[in-house]
């Protein structure tokens, strides 16, 4: 054995570790039954992976089918780790990372989307105000009084996030967000 390579973190010196911690978006397809979230869920849970984002919904009623789309937060180990785990449930047809698939593209981030629903309430100058930023940030009003508004906007997590921040000292009163929706560009489906 090499001198140099005895003080090295790993007996595996050769593979470069990164501990940088990276977002992730991973798209899982699975049969659409009872119970099946719950095992998803309780991979990331057991472990100790965060959930950043999670959205669920049934994509093909004849086959029973449901797309799980997952934001998580990890170095690339463990991101690797986790799909790979997700990969050995059962009920899991399919798990695509949106992420890296873009990457080995070339090209951007997958096309991610978010939607949220904003209750403002406000008076005078400040209900003007923030029906003009609702305007600036493309956001609809669904639903209004004379003491209050709902926003219903739709965009990048970090344009819901900064319409929340500007909306917070004209009135906030109430935010319920869908979680991401994703998925990758270009004309194949996963």
């Amino acid at each position: 054995m090499n001198a140099q390579n005895l003080n090295a973190p790993s007996a595996y010196f050769l593979t470069k570790v990164s501990d940088d911690v990276e977002t992730h978006t991973l798209s899982v397809i699975v049969d659409n039954e009872p119970g099946v979230l719950a095992r998803v869920i309780g991979l990331f849970s057991g472990r100790g992976y965060n959930i950043d984002s999670l959205t669920v919904c049934e994509i093909e009623h004849e086959q029973h089918l449901s797309r799980i789309t997952i934001v998580t937060t990890g170095t690339p180990m463990i991101i690797t780790q986790i799909r790979h785990q997700l990969e050995r449930l059962v009920p899991v047809h399919r798990v695509v990372d949106l992420t890296v698939q873009a990457h080995e593209k070339g090209q951007e981030k997958p096309l991610e989307r978010e939607l949220a629903l904003v209750k403002v309430m406000g008076a005078g100058e400040k209900r003007l105000e923030a029906l003009r930023l609702g305007d600036a940030f493309r956001a609809n009003v669904i639903d209004a009084t004379t003491e209050h508004f709902t926003f219903e906007i739709t965009g990048r997590t970090s344009k819901i996030e900064q319409f929340i921040q500007i909306m917070q000292p004209l009135g906030l009163v109430e935010v319920s967000r869908s979680g991401i929706a994703a998925v990758q560009r270009g004309p194949e489906g996963i």
